[in-house]
């Protein structure tokens, strides 16, 4: 009951795709790339997703009601660490989880920004989103301020909107952004997301509105990237990307499972801070909200 899309089939060539097709390679059971839960090939429809690095290829599997079959590319690096998940040589720790009693830990991670800054990153990507930090460390005397490059943090957790759990991801920097070429010092980071169609969250009781061309990549039942229109056409490309992937907890992977979006906020640095569980996290944006510090946008699985 495998599904292989026409771009699968261009990339692993027709004898690999029939061969899977009448179930010599099928793996039968197999965790989903998406959302990590169980599947069998044999029982229920599935998916093939081929992720596709500069060097290499992994061929994934994923519940068709949750991704449609395609390829993805993604930075070598991001391929490595899905194989290390698969094969279980993946040491990062897993996310913390309230197995017991709400409210949950927010599971935090923080990583580069693949756009372009000062500083090199290992696979940079162009976006007219490119926010370059203006974070100014003092220089000696008679010197101008030196900018370094800022991080984007990324924050998972559930939030309650009106009465459904929905899935989010909260960004904010470490340091204030600046407009590439601009020589000021004010932070432009929620207009620049503004202007690629970020709107302002005024009511955390609604969920922001979709964001036409962006995505967010799960595999693995891990966060790799958060994916934006090409500027020049074609396959999207990484706005945010993980170093490594993003341990997800149960109940946001259980969210997402369900609505098959992604609630993604943005706040500039020092708007939301460190927050350790989820109440405290949904406290938090709502201040920003009732600020005028909050932007969002509704975002689909990657391939949906």
């Amino acid at each position: 009951m495998l599904d292989v899309s026409d771009d699968v089939r261009a990339e692993i060539g027709d004898e690999e795709a029939d061969r899977l097709l009448a179930g010599d390679n099928a793996p039968g059971a197999y965790d989903c790339t998406s959302c990590r839960t169980p599947g069998n090939t044999e029982q229920e429809r599935t998916s093939t997703v081929l992720f596709v690095g500069q060097e290499t290829a992994v061929l994934a599997f994923a519940h068709a009601t949750c991704v449609p079959s395609q390829v993805v590319a993604v930075s070598e690096d991001q391929l490595r660490g899905a194989v290390r998940s698969i094969t279980g040589e993946d040491s990062a720790p897993p996310t913390a989880e309230a197995s017991h009693a709400p409210p949950v830990p927010a599971a935090s991670h923080a990583s580069t920004s693949y756009l372009p800054g000062p500083a090199p990153s290992p696979a940079p990507v162009p976006s007219p989103v490119s926010p370059v930090a203006a974070s100014h460390t003092p220089a000696p005397s008679g010197h101008a301020p030196v900018p370094q490059q800022a991080v984007l943090g990324v924050t998972s957790g559930v939030v309650l909107v009106g009465q459904e759990a929905c899935a989010a991801l909260v960004v904010e920097p470490t340091a204030p952004i600046i407009r590439p070429g601009s020589a000021g010092h004010g932070d432009e980071f929620l207009q620049l997301l503004s202007e690629q169609g970020f709107a302002p969250v005024v009511d955390l009781g609604r969920p922001p509105a979709p964001n036409p061309g962006w995505s967010v990549l799960l595999a693995m039942g891990r966060l790799h990237a958060v994916l934006m229109p090409a500027p020049g056409g074609g396959r999207p490309v990484a706005w945010w990307q993980a170093h490594s992937p993003m341990p997800l907890s149960e109940g946001w992977r259980s969210a997402v499972g369900r609505s098959q979006k992604v609630l993604v906020y943005a706040a500039a640095a020092g708007t939301i801070g460190t927050q350790p569980r989820e109440d405290q996290l949904r406290a938090a944006l709502d201040r920003a909200a009732a600020r005028g510090a909050l932007v969002g946008a509704s975002m689909p699985l990657a391939g949906t």
